[in-house]
């Protein structure tokens, strides 16, 4: 073609990007901007949707701008738009475009649907959800998923039903991602029964099916189930991806199955994928669940990526298996090299100083934890009155229980115990009063222990132990 014009190098752009060409499709692009051609609406949806694929948040920028010097917007540039600064986490800047669009359609409705679900922002899911339905929009496939990924994430079970009786029955009936969506969300909810139901009553299942309901199984503590429907699937011949491995691993843990863990660990190893963040931190966690520290560290160390999560699974597993010294080093380690702790990493450090009752190494974390989020946390501030007491600074047991802008069970149990250990059974008594008073359960094995330590103590306090099991 000795003149091509703007629809011809637009085809062939976006030839190259359907054949996953990406590069070069970009490559082409800049040939064309360098031609002097003006590019059209379908140019600059093509080239909207490789900057959304390689997550080039930048280049998308500059094209929205060019798009709004020429004011070529319409629905599909504008959705387009929209898709762009959602895959990049931008969430701001896609409803900041999608507010301004002055028509919407059911792909630019479920695509900011689908963002605030993936980006854990479930209450403005359902929100946009409700608007797009009162706005006469019919959801399509694509959209139920979304909305069903979002009650999974937000346990909102009772929603998640209503879809699935109103919309998925009459609309989707054997669709293969709506009923994988529904697996999914009613295991997040802790109803397996039903997530089971589903999946058996499906008449297609993918991978991502069988991963869903494993996964399922796994993360409700069935480790049992989850490994004999992996055998099943093994007896198919379908495929495991590695999301299957990592749900199968931590079936594994559950129930100490090492035999079937290293077998899997094998086969990753083979696939080239142990160095897979998410495969590794299973890895960790399972070696350590297994009692297997040297293993588990090893592949810690051979990550050549460690996020916060692998590094917590081999602090908590070290604290779990009686190596606390090696826990706290390997959380200096981990902020050695800028990985910022979570607050199941803190309570984790927290249980090995208590364990070690190193209270000055406990008092660094506490001094750490102001400075973050984590400090408000209720299993990190039940940790710290467990340290403190635990090292015998009841004083600072106290202060770090009042100071907890909520509790919870474990709370209430760690200052109760930390009193009674530390001999100030009166004290003790007088919190369980105080946790019966507020509407908190007492339950056997702390009545237990306190009445225990209190032994022959004068109960002046005007109740008696009947009392206490009576109220």
């Amino acid at each position: 073609m000795s003149e091509p014009n703007v629809v011809s190098w637009t085809a062939i752009v976006n030839g190259y990007s359907k054949f996953g060409l990406v590069d070069e499709a970009l490559w082409l692009f800049w040939a064309f901007v360098e031609s002097g051609l003006q590019a059209n609406c379908k140019t600059f949806v093509c080239v909207l949707n490789l900057c959304s694929r390689r997550l080039d948040y930048e280049l998308g920028q500059q094209i929205h701008a060019c798009i709004i010097k020429v004011n070529y917007s319409n629905l599909f540039v504008d959705s387009a738009i929209v898709y762009l600064y959602a895959q990049c986490g931008d969430l701001f800047g896609a409803f900041r475009v999608f507010d301004r669009m002055p028509t919407h359609d059911v792909v630019s409705w479920t695509t900011m649907i689908t963002a605030c679900s993936q980006l854990g922002r479930g209450e403005e899911a359902f929100s946009l959800f409700s608007r797009m339905l009162l706005e006469g929009f019919t959801p399509n496939e694509f959209t139920v998923c979304s909305v069903l990924n979002a009650c999974g994430d937000e346990k909102a079970l009772m929603f998640g039903r209503q879809l699935h009786g109103a919309a998925v029955k009459k609309l989707f009936k054997n669709d293969v991602f709506i009923g994988t969506s529904l697996v999914d969300m009613y295991a997040k909810c802790g109803e397996i029964v039903d997530s089971r139901k589903v999946f058996d009553g499906m008449r297609k299942r993918n991978t991502v099916t069988w991963t869903s309901i494993i996964a399922g199984y796994a993360r409700n503590g069935l480790g049992e189930e989850a490994i004999s429907l992996f055998r099943v699937m093994k007896r198919r011949n379908i495929y495991a991806n590695n999301f299957t491995m990592v749900s199968i691993l931590r079936a594994c843990g559950l129930v100490g199955g090492l035999l079937l863990g290293k077998e899997v660990h094998a086969q990753l190893v083979k696939n080239s994928s142990q160095s897979n963040i998410y495969v590794g931190t299973a890895l960790v966690w399972l070696y350590c669940k297994c009692n297997e520290y040297s293993i588990a560290s090893k592949i810690l160390q051979d990550l050549p990526f460690k996020d916060v999560v692998s590094w917590t699974a081999m602090i908590s597993g070290c604290a779990g298996l009686g190596h606390e010294p090696e826990a706290l080093e390997f959380l200096k380690e981990m902020l050695g090299e800028g990985v910022e702790p979570n607050p199941f990493t803190y309570s984790s450090a927290l249980k090995a100083c208590a364990r070690l009752e190193n209270i000055q190494q406990g008092r660094l974390i506490h001094s750490s934890l102001n400075k973050t989020p984590a400090f408000s946390n209720v299993y990190v501030g039940s940790a710290l009155v467990f340290m403190y007491a635990k090292c015998g600074s009841v004083a600072d047991a106290i202060r770090a229980f009042d100071g907890m802008p909520e509790r919870n069970l474990v709370s209430w149990k760690a200052m109760i115990l930390g009193y009674a250990k530390n001999g100030l059974y009166q004290e003790a008594l007088k919190l369980i009063y105080r946790m019966q008073a507020e509407g908190v359960q007492v339950d056997d094995y702390v009545l237990g222990t306190v009445l225990t330590a209190c032994g022959g103590v004068d109960w002046n306090m005007g109740h008696s132990p009947e009392r206490l099991h009576s109220t």
